[in-house]
């Protein structure tokens, strides 16, 4: 219990705090004064001043937040700073790259996360082995076992089940020659690709050139090198980057229902599970919300990044910030926005408690 309240914590503070520590090097970088920079929440147990700056670290360990000098306009400047060093005072362009370098710092975090893992763990991939054989597919008909480990397909080499996808996804209608490892034994068979119904992980069904084999599900570690590595989670940050985006259309196209939209309790649920597996996992997840959080701060929905960015691109095109009247309108309407939305995620957790329960 005390060790998986220890991994929720760093977790979701290490996140946040993360994302903090972005807007905070970007607004130092462009002369903007900070006031605070605070681990965590509520009252300051301890900490440091250095040029009129107060790095602390607060009760609450869950994030952090800065403060930088004239966030709104008219305040009044803090001792030790001047006007120049207000955040107002700077162009719509450069508030905007602060603004944004929050988000960008997630993506960031996850992509060290990910460098960390590859190259100290190596990348798994999925084995081309065959699992389930559907009836009546062409790889019954040609004699596929479970336990086939696939090697080559039409003279070219398969190293995972996604070569085997993606060949086989362009050969509708055409004659595949594949060599198979079985019982420590080569064997070559021959089989048609026909249209199959595929259900993906949205749950749309689609047609496509299949020959009717699920992977096993087992899994090997490649090995990479420093560079190597970074390539790969640089392609596994954007991999999960689109499919977040995917995800969210999927949402408000309702093929995924909003009862899977889960909050914070998921979430440390989540980060619990994998704290028994081991740190490993707890990092492959932290990437991972990591992400989430990027993106769900870069949407255009007023109170988040997003919003601000909205606003500071509006000012940079017009060449006047949006009226007072109209950002206190629609920031009204984001906060109801993300309250509901809040409410929901919440609501759907409590759900699922109730319901894993009975």
């Amino acid at each position: 219990m005390i060790q998986s309240i220890i991994a929720v914590a760093v977790v979701l503070g290490g996140l946040i705090f993360f994302h903090e520590l972005g807007h905070f090097i970007v607004a130092r970088l462009f002369g903007v004064g900070v006031t605070t920079f605070s681990l965590g929440f509520g009252p300051r147990l301890f900490g440091v001043r250095r040029n009129h700056t107060d790095y602390k670290v607060s009760a609450i360990p869950l994030g952090g937040y800065v403060h930088m000098v004239g966030e709104q306009p008219g305040q009044e400047l803090p001792e030790g700073f001047s006007r120049k060093e207000s955040f107002t005072a700077r162009p719509a362009w450069q508030r905007m790259i602060i603004v944004a370098a929050g988000p960008f710092f997630n993506f960031f975090l996850a992509i060290l996360i990910y460098w960390g893992i590859f190259w100290s763990q190596g990348q798994l991939i999925l084995v081309p082995e065959v699992g389930r054989i559907l009836a009546d597919s062409p790889a019954m008909e040609a004699g596929l076992r479970e336990g086939d480990l696939i090697r080559s397909v039409g003279g070219q080499a398969i190293d995972n089940w996604e070569d085997l996808l993606q060949i086989v996804s362009q050969a509708e209608g055409r004659e595949l020659s594949l060599t198979l490892e079985r019982d420590g034994q080569n064997q070559t068979v021959t089989l048609t690709p026909r249209l199959l119904t595929r259900t993906n992980i949205f749950g749309e069904e689609s047609r496509v050139p299949m020959i009717g084999v699920a992977a096993s599900g087992k899994t090997r570690a490649v090995p990479l090198g420093g560079g190597s590595a970074f390539t790969a989670a640089v392609e596994q940050t954007w991999n999960v980057l689109v499919l977040t985006v995917e995800g969210v259309i999927k949402m408000i196209e309702r093929v995924i229902p909003v009862e899977t939209i889960g909050g914070p309790i998921m979430i440390a649920q989540m980060v619990s599970q994998q704290a028994e597996q081991g740190l490993v996992n707890v990092l492959a997840l932290a990437a991972l919300i990591s992400i989430n959080l990027g993106f769900l701060n870069l949407l255009p929905i007023p109170v988040l990044d997003g919003g601000h960015i909205l606003f500071f691109a509006i000012e940079t095109i017009t060449g006047k910030p949006l009226s007072e009247r109209w950002q206190a309108i629609t920031i009204r309407i984001g906060l109801a926005l993300l309250l509901g939305l809040m409410f929901l995620a919440i609501y759907n957790d409590v759900t699922r408690i109730f319901r894993d329960a009975s």
